[in-house]
């Protein structure tokens, strides 16, 4: 059977991410991961635009991936873009900056379509049972929220309360302080009530929260509890409450600074990361889900199923 080499590049708010795996009939292997920090709704995603210096980071975090792909001989690459560009008033423009600059054709995907390639992502490694599961994105633009089960997916969508817009909205202190923290809840609150009347709708059994924040959230927890655990080497780990809370408030209570000294703490998340674990907590509270794992399959890994199953 033919083996072909394809690269997925998710171009997300702010973190570009590269997988780059080999297609055998219907399965793949990954050969190679990594992540450049785009940034780009920094500076203009509450004015929904993209700034000329999140653009040439945009240029140059393709550019970096570029430069790895061409040491795999890839075949075809396929590049998705979500939130940041999707609601940009110019996301068009950098769409065609990207072509003319690099030959590369991105894919502007809607939120709905963005939930439903992370839910193809989170289930080739966690379990589904008929218990409903709440599948969580936090992203920088955008939050997806996926109700699913073994049968498929029950509800889904996609809210404009990713951390970078967070950020830009309450320009937190450093550290936070509570009213700031309490205002971040109250602005979910107000935007998150179809989630809740979905979640009443379908009992939800467990959290999921993949990639990203929670991947950044389960390596601190993980370097703190298990010393001796190669997270890198698992697709998806449970995480107790308790220790989500101490890190928590953790988090809420320390300085940018003492944040990007914490063990396991990704560099390119230490002011975004506050915002996210808010977010994990407002939800955690409302649900009381039995059980919270954390998956690092996301977009990505559900991209390139459904490459294969639509045989590109």
């Amino acid at each position: 059977m033919e083996k072909t080499r394809v690269a997925i590049i998710d171009l997300g708010t702010n973190t570009f991410n590269l997988l780059i795996t080999e297609v055998e009939g219907s399965s793949y292997h990954i050969l190679t991961e990594s992540k450049y920090p785009a940034k780009l709704g920094k500076g203009g995603i509450h004015k929904a635009t993209i700034t000329p210096e999140a653009m040439k980071r945009g240029l140059e975090a393709l550019t970096s991936h570029l430069i790895t792909i061409s040491e795999y001989q890839v075949e075809s690459i396929f590049c998705f873009a979500t939130s940041a560009i999707r609601s940009a008033t110019n996301g068009a423009e950098f769409v065609k900056k990207v072509k003319q600059e690099l030959g590369l054709t991105i894919r502007v995907i809607p939120g709905d379509e963005e939930a439903q390639t992370i839910f193809d992502g989170v289930k080739q490694v966690v379990p589904l049972g008929s218990a409903y599961a709440l599948i969580m994105d936090i992203g920088g633009g955008s939050v997806e929220f996926i109700i699913a089960n073994k049968n498929g997916i029950a509800w889904k969508d996609s809210y404009n309360l990713g951390v970078a817009r967070l950020l830009e909205q309450f320009a937190p202190s450093d550290p936070i302080t509570t009213k700031e923290s309490e205002a971040i809840e109250k602005h979910l609150a107000t935007n998150l009530s179809s989630l809740l009347d979905a979640c009443d709708r379908f009992p939800i059994a467990r959290l999921i929260g993949s990639s990203g924040s929670f991947d950044t959230l389960a390596a601190v927890i993980a370097r703190k509890d298990y010393p001796l655990m190669e997270l890198s080497k698992i697709t998806s780990f449970k995480l107790e409450p308790e220790a989500l809370l101490a890190t928590h408030r953790l988090l809420l209570t320390s300085t940018i600074e003492e944040r990007r000294t914490l063990p396991g703490m990704d560099p390119d998340r230490v002011e975004n990361i506050v915002p996210a674990s808010i977010i994990v907590q407002w939800v955690l509270q409302q649900i009381k889900p039995a059980e919270v794992w954390q998956c690092s399959f996301a977009l990505k890994e559900g991209a390139i199923l459904q490459i294969i199953n639509s045989e590109l």
